[in-house]
Parts: C-alpha cells; sequence; structure tokens
C-alpha cells in the first residue's frame, strides 16, 4: 500500500478527529467553567475564558467545514462536548469557588454541636423555631464550598440525625468579604494548576 495514501488515511480518520475530540474538551471546559464565573460576578475572568472558548470553537469548525464527508469528526465533535462537560464540572468541583448557606435542624440537643462548630472557627447563628413536634434549633451557616466537607463532618459526629440543606449563595449585603473569599480561590486555582503541572 502506497505509504503517501496510508498517511492521508490515519491524517483523516485518526490524527484530525482526535484533535477535533480532544480541543472539543478544551473548548466546553473552558465553557463550563465560565459559565460558572459568570453565575459568580467574576466580571474579568468570564470575558478571558470566553475569548478562548469561542477561538477554540472558530478552529474546530474550520475543520469540520472543510470535510463534512467524514462522519467521524461529528462524532468526535460530539464526544468531546459531552466530555468537556464532564471535565468542566470535575474541574470547577475541585476549584470549589463561592459561598454557600448551610441550614441544620438539629435531631436533639445542638450544645455539642454548637460548640465544635466554634471551636472550628466557623461562624453561624442559631435561633430556635417551632416544629410539628414541638421548639427546635435552627442553625445557619455562611462558609466557602471548600469547607462543606468538614462542616458537615461535624454534623454528622455530633448530631448524625440532623436535618440539613446546603445552597448557593449568590450575594449577601457585605460585599468585601466575598471579595476576600474569591481572592483567595484564585490563588488557591493556581496552587492547583502548578500542582498538575508538576504531577505530569
Amino acid at each position: 500500500m502506497d505509504a503517501t495514501f496510508t498517511d492521508t488515511i490515519m491524517f483523516n480518520f485518526i490524527i484530525i478527529p482526535l484533535l477535533i475530540f480532544l480541543s472539543r474538551i478544551a473548548d466546553q471546559t473552558i465553557g463550563t467553567i465560565r459559565i460558572i464565573f459568570v453565575s459568580k460576578g467574576m466580571k474579568y475572568l468570564a470575558p478571558l475564558l470566553g475569548f478562548f472558548e469561542v477561538l477554540l470553537w472558530l478552529i474546530i469548525m474550520r475543520q469540520i467545514f472543510q470535510n463534512l464527508d467524514n462522519t467521524l469528526y461529528y462524532i468526535a465533535y460530539a464526544a468531546g462536548f459531552g466530555m468537556g462537560n464532564y471535565v468542566g464540572i470535575l474541574i470547577e468541583e475541585k476549584m470549589a469557588m463561592g459561598l454557600t448557606l448551610i441550614r441544620v435542624i438539629p435531631f436533639k440537643d445542638s450544645k455539642n454541636l454548637l460548640k465544635y462548630l466554634k471551636k472550628s472557627n466557623f461562624r453561624f447563628t442559631s435561633i430556635v423555631g417551632h416544629g410539628s413536634e414541638g421548639p427546635v434549633d435552627i442553625i445557619f451557616s455562611i462558609i466557602k464550598r471548600k469547607h462543606i466537607n468538614e462542616f458537615t463532618s461535624l454534623i454528622n459526629k455530633f448530631n448524625p440525625k440532623a436535618f440539613y440543606t446546603i445552597e448557593e449563595v449568590k450575594f449577601v449585603s457585605q460585599t468585601e468579604p466575598i471579595i476576600q473569599s474569591y481572592q483567595h480561590d484564585f490563588l488557591d486555582m493556581k496552587k492547583l494548576y502548578k500542582q498538575l503541572r508538576k504531577s505530569k
């Protein structure tokens, strides 16, 4: 078989589809993170990511439009899109940016739970509410997302049957702590990037 023909087959049916797949993963990963940044109000990073997202998309589409008869390109594009969403969500979970509201209704006396939340430097508000079976304590706390596991582990340890909900906080009236929070999150993001580079 002619070497030139073999190289052409490999280029059109292996190399280009693989590049489209990988580029689409990168493109969609950036897009997923960009949407999250927009929801967090990060007005400088979001447009920058949007630039690279669209640039990659244009490069991919150029290859596809030049070879509309190659079905593998469509499959690679679609597969990269799906995988990019998954990778983007994983990265966002690792970054754990932003703030969350945790609302806890303890199952029993909450003194130990409150004591250890305070000892762990969590800020919270505790009020007395009224449930179907009588008075209940309600605990509210706004924390960074990356501290959720630490907070919930204290709930499970000192009040294992407590009912709690976790919600994303988009805005609070005191803006300065949020700005500081995002600055710290950005520094954590840089540390994560350096660790990933070292591990290669």
